[in-house]
Protein backbone atom coordinates (compact mmCIF):
# COMPACT_ATOMS: atom_id res chain seq x y z
CA UNK A 1 0.00 0.00 0.00
CA UNK A 2 1.12 3.45 -0.85
CA UNK A 3 2.25 5.39 1.83
CA UNK A 4 1.14 9.18 1.14
CA UNK A 5 3.13 12.17 3.70
CA UNK A 6 1.13 15.47 3.11
CA UNK A 7 3.42 17.65 2.25
CA UNK A 8 5.77 16.11 0.50
CA UNK A 9 2.73 14.77 -2.06
CA UNK A 10 1.55 18.47 -1.63
CA UNK A 11 4.33 19.94 -3.50
CA UNK A 12 4.11 17.01 -5.79
CA UNK A 13 0.56 18.21 -6.85
CA UNK A 14 1.39 21.91 -7.05
CA UNK A 15 4.34 21.14 -9.59
CA UNK A 16 2.39 19.35 -11.35
CA UNK A 17 -0.65 22.02 -11.45
CA UNK A 18 1.92 24.22 -12.15
CA UNK A 19 3.67 22.57 -15.11
CA UNK A 20 0.71 21.51 -16.66
CA UNK A 21 -0.79 25.07 -16.98
CA UNK A 22 2.31 26.22 -18.39
CA UNK A 23 1.91 23.45 -20.44
CA UNK A 24 -1.80 24.67 -21.68
CA UNK A 25 -0.52 28.36 -22.09
CA UNK A 26 1.97 27.68 -24.40
CA UNK A 27 -0.36 25.68 -26.75
CA UNK A 28 -2.47 28.50 -26.31
CA UNK A 29 0.42 30.44 -27.63
CA UNK A 30 0.56 28.03 -30.23
CA UNK A 31 -2.74 28.54 -31.51
CA UNK A 32 -2.79 32.19 -31.45
CA UNK A 33 0.53 32.24 -33.54
CA UNK A 34 -1.30 29.96 -36.13
CA UNK A 35 -4.25 32.18 -36.31
CA UNK A 36 -1.93 34.93 -37.17
CA UNK A 37 0.19 32.80 -39.68
CA UNK A 38 -3.27 32.38 -41.24
CA UNK A 39 -3.77 36.38 -41.46
CA UNK A 40 -0.97 37.20 -42.91
CA UNK A 41 -1.60 34.24 -45.70
CA UNK A 42 -4.68 35.70 -46.29
CA UNK A 43 -3.88 39.29 -46.39
CA UNK A 44 -1.16 38.01 -49.07
CA UNK A 45 -3.72 37.48 -51.52
CA UNK A 46 -6.00 40.37 -50.75
CA UNK A 47 -6.18 43.18 -52.77
CA UNK A 48 -4.38 46.14 -51.72
CA UNK A 49 -5.45 48.85 -49.18
CA UNK A 50 -4.78 52.44 -50.82
CA UNK A 51 -4.12 55.14 -48.27
CA UNK A 52 -5.80 57.49 -50.77
CA UNK A 53 -9.12 56.02 -49.64
CA UNK A 54 -8.83 56.01 -46.07
CA UNK A 55 -6.18 55.98 -42.59
CA UNK A 56 -6.98 52.54 -41.19
CA UNK A 57 -5.30 51.76 -37.95
CA UNK A 58 -2.15 48.98 -37.31
CA UNK A 59 -5.14 46.06 -35.94
CA UNK A 60 -6.81 46.56 -39.39
CA UNK A 61 -4.04 46.43 -41.89
CA UNK A 62 -0.52 44.81 -39.82
CA UNK A 63 1.06 42.34 -42.87
CA UNK A 64 -1.68 43.41 -45.53
CA UNK A 65 -0.45 44.97 -48.69
CA UNK A 66 -0.87 48.53 -48.83
CA UNK A 67 -0.66 51.05 -51.72
CA UNK A 68 0.52 54.78 -51.21
CA UNK A 69 1.20 58.14 -53.61
CA UNK A 70 3.40 60.59 -52.35
CA UNK A 71 6.89 62.39 -52.08
CA UNK A 72 9.78 61.08 -50.02
CA UNK A 73 10.69 63.78 -47.33
CA UNK A 74 15.02 63.00 -47.09
CA UNK A 75 15.10 65.31 -44.46
CA UNK A 76 14.01 62.80 -41.96
CA UNK A 77 15.69 59.54 -42.78
CA UNK A 78 16.92 57.36 -40.02
CA UNK A 79 19.18 54.53 -40.78
CA UNK A 80 18.93 51.32 -38.63
CA UNK A 81 21.73 49.94 -37.78
CA UNK A 82 22.54 46.20 -37.15
CA UNK A 83 20.35 44.55 -39.90
CA UNK A 84 21.68 41.58 -41.83
CA UNK A 85 21.81 40.57 -45.44
CA UNK A 86 23.34 37.25 -46.67
CA UNK A 87 25.59 37.39 -42.79
CA UNK A 88 26.67 41.10 -44.02
CA UNK A 89 25.79 44.09 -41.76
CA UNK A 90 23.81 46.65 -43.31
CA UNK A 91 20.84 49.34 -42.72
CA UNK A 92 17.54 49.63 -42.85
CA UNK A 93 16.93 52.78 -44.39
CA UNK A 94 13.58 54.57 -43.34
CA UNK A 95 11.76 57.30 -44.42
CA UNK A 96 8.58 59.31 -44.46
CA UNK A 97 6.53 59.58 -47.16
CA UNK A 98 4.25 62.94 -48.00
CA UNK A 99 1.35 61.28 -49.01
CA UNK A 100 -0.77 63.15 -51.88
CA UNK A 101 -4.29 63.37 -50.06
CA UNK A 102 -2.17 64.41 -46.80
CA UNK A 103 -0.72 62.76 -43.66
CA UNK A 104 2.59 60.69 -43.39
CA UNK A 105 3.69 57.36 -43.83
CA UNK A 106 6.89 55.88 -42.86
CA UNK A 107 8.73 53.46 -45.42
CA UNK A 108 11.83 51.39 -44.78
CA UNK A 109 12.65 51.57 -48.24
CA UNK A 110 14.94 48.72 -47.81
CA UNK A 111 18.54 47.62 -46.67
CA UNK A 112 21.94 49.31 -47.66
CA UNK A 113 25.25 47.80 -46.74
CA UNK A 114 27.55 49.12 -44.07
CA UNK A 115 31.20 50.72 -44.26
CA UNK A 116 32.87 48.12 -42.13
CA UNK A 117 36.07 50.64 -41.56
CA UNK A 118 33.85 54.27 -41.18
CA UNK A 119 30.48 52.84 -39.58
CA UNK A 120 29.02 56.27 -40.06
CA UNK A 121 29.82 56.68 -43.58
CA UNK A 122 26.49 55.99 -45.68
CA UNK A 123 26.58 54.80 -49.30
CA UNK A 124 24.67 56.42 -52.09
CA UNK A 125 21.65 54.94 -52.68
CA UNK A 126 18.80 57.28 -55.03
CA UNK A 127 15.46 58.79 -53.34
CA UNK A 128 13.41 60.05 -56.13
CA UNK A 129 11.96 63.62 -56.15
CA UNK A 130 8.91 63.89 -57.49
CA UNK A 131 5.68 61.74 -56.65
CA UNK A 132 6.46 58.10 -56.20
CA UNK A 133 3.85 54.93 -56.34
CA UNK A 134 5.15 53.28 -53.13
CA UNK A 135 4.07 48.77 -52.09
CA UNK A 136 4.50 47.41 -49.21
CA UNK A 137 3.57 45.56 -46.35
CA UNK A 138 1.91 47.19 -43.08
CA UNK A 139 4.00 46.63 -40.39
CA UNK A 140 3.89 47.78 -36.62
CA UNK A 141 7.79 48.74 -37.00
CA UNK A 142 10.04 48.86 -39.18
CA UNK A 143 12.22 45.76 -37.34
CA UNK A 144 13.38 45.59 -34.17
CA UNK A 145 16.89 44.77 -32.82
CA UNK A 146 18.06 43.96 -29.36
CA UNK A 147 19.70 47.05 -27.80
CA UNK A 148 20.53 48.00 -24.44
CA UNK A 149 18.71 50.89 -22.91
CA UNK A 150 18.11 53.35 -25.42
CA UNK A 151 21.16 52.58 -26.85
CA UNK A 152 21.32 54.12 -30.51
CA UNK A 153 17.65 54.43 -30.47
CA UNK A 154 18.12 58.34 -28.79
CA UNK A 155 16.24 61.22 -30.64
CA UNK A 156 17.90 63.15 -32.91
CA UNK A 157 20.20 60.76 -34.20
CA UNK A 158 20.72 59.84 -38.00
CA UNK A 159 21.88 55.82 -37.18
CA UNK A 160 19.48 54.39 -34.67
CA UNK A 161 19.04 50.61 -33.74
CA UNK A 162 15.06 51.08 -33.86
CA UNK A 163 12.48 53.82 -34.33
CA UNK A 164 9.35 54.15 -32.41
CA UNK A 165 6.86 55.44 -34.88
CA UNK A 166 4.38 57.81 -32.34
CA UNK A 167 7.67 58.82 -30.99
CA UNK A 168 9.60 59.22 -33.95
CA UNK A 169 6.33 61.14 -35.11
CA UNK A 170 6.39 63.77 -31.53
CA UNK A 171 10.28 64.31 -32.40
CA UNK A 172 9.37 65.55 -36.06
CA UNK A 173 6.31 66.71 -35.70
CA UNK A 174 4.91 65.05 -38.58
CA UNK A 175 1.61 62.93 -38.58
CA UNK A 176 2.53 59.88 -39.13
CA UNK A 177 0.01 57.11 -39.66
CA UNK A 178 0.45 54.31 -36.88
CA UNK A 179 2.38 51.71 -38.85
CA UNK A 180 5.53 51.58 -41.00
CA UNK A 181 4.88 50.35 -44.47
CA UNK A 182 7.54 48.03 -45.95
CA UNK A 183 8.05 48.43 -49.45
CA UNK A 184 8.11 46.20 -51.96
CA UNK A 185 8.26 47.49 -55.61
CA UNK A 186 11.17 48.41 -57.06
CA UNK A 187 12.01 52.10 -57.44
CA UNK A 188 15.17 51.93 -59.12
CA UNK A 189 17.24 53.29 -55.97
CA UNK A 190 19.83 50.94 -55.48
CA UNK A 191 18.43 49.48 -52.28
CA UNK A 192 18.05 45.45 -51.24
CA UNK A 193 14.40 44.88 -50.63
CA UNK A 194 14.17 41.00 -49.96
CA UNK A 195 12.66 40.88 -46.99
CA UNK A 196 12.78 37.58 -44.46
CA UNK A 197 9.55 36.59 -44.36
CA UNK A 198 7.81 36.60 -40.93
CA UNK A 199 8.29 34.31 -38.35
CA UNK A 200 5.51 33.96 -35.28
CA UNK A 201 7.57 30.68 -34.16
CA UNK A 202 4.80 28.78 -33.27
CA UNK A 203 7.03 25.37 -33.41
CA UNK A 204 8.87 26.59 -30.44
CA UNK A 205 5.49 27.23 -28.60
CA UNK A 206 4.80 23.25 -29.07
CA UNK A 207 8.03 21.91 -27.90
CA UNK A 208 8.00 24.63 -24.89
CA UNK A 209 4.20 22.62 -24.15
CA UNK A 210 6.32 19.06 -24.74
CA UNK A 211 8.45 20.09 -22.12
CA UNK A 212 6.11 21.62 -19.60
CA UNK A 213 4.14 18.52 -19.95
CA UNK A 214 6.80 16.33 -20.00
CA UNK A 215 8.05 17.73 -16.54
CA UNK A 216 4.46 17.31 -15.04
CA UNK A 217 4.77 13.42 -15.74
CA UNK A 218 8.13 13.32 -14.26
CA UNK A 219 6.72 15.57 -11.13
CA UNK A 220 3.57 12.78 -10.95
CA UNK A 221 6.07 9.78 -11.28
CA UNK A 222 8.69 10.31 -8.66
CA UNK A 223 6.22 11.12 -6.04
CA UNK A 224 4.56 7.76 -6.86
CA UNK A 225 7.63 6.39 -6.82
CA UNK A 226 8.75 8.29 -3.28
CA UNK A 227 5.41 6.97 -1.43
CA UNK A 228 6.60 3.45 -2.68
CA UNK A 229 9.63 3.42 -1.24
CA UNK A 230 8.22 5.01 1.64
CA UNK A 231 5.96 2.02 2.09
CA UNK A 232 8.36 -0.44 1.66
CA UNK A 233 10.37 1.24 4.49
CA UNK A 234 7.30 0.88 7.13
Amino acid sequence: MLKIRFWPALIVLIVVAVTVRLGFWQRDRAHQKEALQARIERFEQASPISLDDRRPALAEVEFHRIVARGRFVPDSTVYLDNRLYNDQPGFYVVMPLKLETGGYVLVNRGWLPRNVQQRGVIAPYRTPSGVVTIEGVARADASRAFELGQGGSAPHQLIRQNLDVASYAAEIGLPLEPFVLQQTNDTADGLVRDWPAPDTGVERNYGYMVQWWGMALAALAFGLYAARRAARNV
